[in-house]
């Protein structure tokens, strides 16, 4: 959608060198996410039609897109704008476009790429039975669910190396109604059958089973109740992975964080909402010293001042 950085192109990767360079400056690592929304998205903001496993339009008659198509004010009911099936010919195609950002971003100087695989974007709608109705190789039971994604992952690890290769996954995650049955099986398959066909991945990075994007804790329990994995937690896929670098996002605050790399439940814990409104966010979990909050209205634009709650939020010092 307008404003979304994106290295589809020569140009965005020539401005994303800029970035990357910066960060190795100062001594970090940086890694690209490949991002496919897949039908979470509307005709109006990507100027092709929305695609995905199969034509299920959204459930919710009502919902409308979280921000109006440009030039207008009017919200876009997502129901109204099924997905086209995908082909064979364009998964082919679309794992291409993969390997081509993934190289792009190496290219670029990142030190490697992550597949975004859950938050009910395009490879999560394969793996969910609400939305990939298939009766090929790529749909059907559990196992085929997965064929999308572990294509498309082998063929990140022909395009940048195993060792620079990771992937994000939400087994239990609820956004963009991400509503598929069988959460164990699908994702213990996807999982094992990763170790077995890419043993170097960089790492796997997971959200936890209860913290969700937009549903209350509440809410989400009783989803997790309904499929009878109330008390479900990482440790199955934990096990999977074995030596695999292990990182869990979800929640993880100034308060939580202590304790859990160190007793070896997983090897690295992820933030995002905090990284926004904390520049310094190492050095206040480093000193114990209070988290800045965020604020949630400007985590998406544009808008017409972008600094707002952007770069504009000081250091705990300042």
């Amino acid at each position: 959608m307008p404003g979304v950085p994106g290295i589809f192109t020569d140009e965005q990767a020539q401005g994303w060198k800029k970035v990357v360079d910066a960060v190795h400056a100062k001594g970090g690592y940086m890694y690209a996410q490949l991002w496919h929304s897949g039908r979470a998205n509307i005709p109006h903001l990507t100027g092709t039609p929305t695609l995905s496993a199969s034509s299920v339009p959204w459930d919710d008659p009502n919902e409308t897109f979280p921000y109006p198509a440009p030039h207008t004010s009017e919200p876009v009911k997502i129901a109204e704008h099924p997905p086209v099936e995908l082909t064979k010919d364009h998964i082919k195609r679309t794992i291409a476009d993969y390997c081509a950002a993934a190289k792009r971003a190496m290219d670029a100087g990142f030190d490697g790429v992550e597949l975004h695989g859950g938050n009910g974007y395009l490879p999560e709608q394969f793996l969910s039975s609400n939305s990939n109705k298939r009766t090929d190789e790529y749909g059907g039971d559990h196992e085929r669910r997965c064929t999308f994604a572990l294509e498309l992952m082998e063929a990140l690890a022909e395009t940048v190396g195993q060792s620079n290769l990771s992937i994000r996954l939400t087994p239990f995650g609820l956004y963009n109604q991400a509503r598929g049955q069988q959460r164990v099986e699908t994702w213990g398959h996807l999982c094992r059958e990763l170790k077995r066909r890419l043993p170097q991945l960089s790492y796997v990075s997971f959200v936890e089973p209860r913290y969700e994007q937009i549903h209350s804790p509440e809410e989400k329990d009783a989803f997790l109740a309904s499929w009878g994995l109330l008390d479900v937690d990482l440790s199955m896929f934990r096990d999977i992975f074995g030596s695999t670098p292990f990182f869990s996002a979800g929640g993880w605050d100034g308060e939580n964080s202590w304790g859990v790399v160190e007793d070896g439940k997983y090897d690295g814990l992820v933030y995002g909402r905090y990284f926004t409104s904390n520049p310094d966010l190492v050095d206040r979990l480093r000193n114990g010293w209070p988290l800045a909050g965020y604020d949630r209205s400007r985590f998406y634009g544009p808008f017409e001042d972008p600094t707002i709650s952007y770069t504009d939020y000081p250091l705990y010092e300042e």
